[in-house]
C-alpha cells in the first residue's frame, strides 16, 4: 500500500470529495485526520477509512479560525508524531455576481475557501520539514482557472487556491515540500445537489451541467481523489506546483 503508515489530513472531509479521499487514503494503509465542522458525518467516515482498512481520527475543525487550525495540527502530532500529506479541500460555496453578493457572503467564502488553505499550509510546514518534507495537494476548481456566470466570491476564492499552490510551491520546495493542485470539474456531491435542488427545473439544471462538458457527464468524488492520491504519492515527486485538471474536458474548450 503507497501510503502506509503515512500521516494524512484531509480538510472539509465529512461528505463528498473529501470523504472519497479520506476514504481512498484508508485503504492504501494511510492514519487520517478528518477536519471538518460536521461532527456527525465525519465520524461516520471515520469508520469507513478504517473499515478500509486505515486509521483515522476525527478533529471539529473550522479551518477559517487560526486557532483552530493550529490546534488541529497539534492534535495531530501528538497523536502520531509526524504529517506527511495534506489534503486542502474544506470548501463553500455562494451563487451571485459582484452587485448580487452581500459583503459578508464573501468574506465567508474567501475565508474558508482561501484563507483555510493558508492557514493549513502555514501551520504543517515545520511538522513536515522535520521529517524530511511532505505533500499539499489543493482542492480548487474548473471556476479557478475559467471566469464562471453568477459565482464571483467562489470563482476569485478558487482562482487564489490556483495562485496559492503556485507560490507554496515555489516557496518550499527547497524544504522538500511539494504544492499541487486538482481543479475538479462539476462533480456529483451534496454540494453540487443542493445547489442544482434550488433551480427551478432541477433536472434541467443537472443536464445543462452535463451537456456544459465534453464528456457529457459530471464527475464522481472517487475520480477527484484517484487523482489527488496520484499527486500525493512518490510516483510523481518530480511534480511540484502543477494545477491537474479534472473537468470532463470543460476547460479544454
Amino acid at each position: 500500500m503507497r501510503f502506509q503508515g503515512r500521516v494524512v489530513v484531509v480538510t472539509g472531509a465529512s461528505k463528498g470529495i473529501g470523504r472519497a479521499t479520506a476514504v481512498r487514503f484508508g485503504q492504501e494503509g494511510a492514519r487520517v485526520a478528518l477536519l471538518d465542522v460536521d461532527a456527525e458525518e465525519s465520524r461516520s467516515v471515520a469508520d469507513e477509512v478504517e473499515t478500509a482498512g486505515g486509521q483515522a481520527i476525527f478533529l471539529q475543525t473550522d479551518v477559517s479560525l487560526e486557532d483552530d487550525v493550529r490546534r488541529a495540527v497539534e492534535q495531530v502530532l501528538q497523536a502520531w508524531g509526524r504529517l506527511d500529506v495534506l489534503v486542502n479541500n474544506a470548501g463553500i460555496y455562494v451563487q451571485g455576481n459582484a452587485a448580487e453578493t452581500p459583503s459578508e457572503a464573501w468574506q465567508r467564502v474567501l475565508a474558508t475557501n482561501l484563507t483555510g488553505p493558508f492557514l493549513t499550509t502555514k501551520y504543517v510546514i515545520p511538522a513536515m520539514e522535520r521529517t524530511g518534507g511532505g505533500a499539499i495537494i489543493n482542492v480548487a476548481s474548473e471556476a479557478g482557472l475559467v471566469g464562471i456566470p453568477g459565482q464571483v466570491a467562489y470563482n476569485v476564492s478558487k482562482g487564489g487556491v490556483v495562485a496559492l499552490t503556485r507560490s507554496c510551491a515555489v516557496d518550499l520546495a527547497g524544504r522538500g515540500i511539494r504544492v499541487n493542485c486538482v481543479c475538479p470539474g462539476t462533480t456529483d456531491t451534496p454540494l453540487v445537489r443542493a445547489a442544482v435542488g434550488r433551480a427551478p427545473d432541477p433536472a434541467a439544471a443537472r443536464r445543462r451541467l452535463e451537456q456544459a462538458r465534453p464528456l457529457n457527464r459530471l464527475g464522481t468524488p472517487e475520480e477527484i481523489a484517484a487523482a489527488i492520491l496520484f499527486l500525493a504519492s512518490d510516483e510523481v515527486a518530480y511534480a511540484t506546483g502543477s494545477i491537474l485538471s479534472v473537468d470532463g474536458g470543460y476547460t479544454a474548450q
